[in-house]
This record gives structure tokens, sequence and C-alpha cells, in this order.
């Protein structure tokens, strides 16, 4: 193999990761100037969304829900909590779990975030077959590379 041909997997436009890095950036700059409205940061609105969905959990399930670590969540949970959005509390079973618990202006916070998907569904333009693909191959690998 001669050396130009060799050194042609550092090349950024062979890597997998490059675009998956640049797209996953990009789409959470298209959310933001919506989330912005909601004083949400893209990482608040996806905790919520696993809130309005499940109302009660431990930090351990929500972590493994957003592939988040407890060093990660702490400070954006205290961050929800002081907006109101949830409550944390230690288990009266288990005094290590920290239980989460969406509060009535959490639920309420719901109608307003309904709005959200839509709103960046116009900024991306892919064909519902296209999206269906996409969203298929990506959870694909999150889970290949979780085993």
């Amino acid at each position: 193999m001669d050396n130009s041909k060799k050194y042609d997997v550092l090349k950024l436009e062979n890597q997998l990761c490059f675009p998956l890095y640049a797209c996953a950036k990009e789409v959470v700059r298209q959310y933001k100037p919506f989330l912005d409205e909601l004083e949400l940061t893209y990482t608040q609105y996806i905790t919520m969304m696993v809130m309005w969905e499940k109302k009660e959990m431990n930090v351990k399930e929500l972590g493994e829900c957003l592939y988040l670590d407890s060093g990660t969540l702490t400070p954006l949970l205290k961050k929800l909590e002081a907006k109101g959005y949830i409550t944390r509390s230690r288990s009266s079973k288990d005094e290590r779990n920290l239980i989460i618990v969406i509060t009535e202006a959490g639920e309420k916070l719901k109608e307003e975030a309904v709005l959200v998907p839509a709103k960046v569904g116009k900024c991306i333009s892919l064909e519902p077959q296209e999206a269906q693909t996409l969203y298929k191959l990506l959870y694909k690998m999150i889970h290949q590379m979780n085993e």
C-alpha cells in the first residue's frame, strides 16, 4: 500500500463520525430559537420530554433514557427544579435513589412545547421515509454501541 492511500482513512470526508457530529450540532441549532422561547436548553427539553411521558422516575432511569450520566443530569435537574418544572426527592425505600417528579408547571409547559417538533420539522427537509430510515439507522448504531 502506498503512503498516500494509507492515510486516506484519516481524511475528514472518509469519516462517518464527522457528518453525524455536524448534523447533530446543526439540528440542535435549529431547535435553539424555539427552545429559547420556552427558556429551555436542548438537554432540558429532552429531559422534559421524558418527564411528560413518564411523570416520575429515578435519576438512573432518566440517565439511561437520555444517555446522560449523573454528573450531567444533576445540574440540569437542579435548573429544571429551580424553574418549577420538576421536584427531586430521596426515595423513602432507598435513600440512594433520587426521584424526579414532574410538577403542574412542568405539565403546563407541555402545551407550549407541543409546537416545537413541527417548527423544527419545517427546517429539516427530509421526506417521511428518509426520516424513518435515518431514525432506524441511528438507533441501530446507538444500541450496538451500548451493548
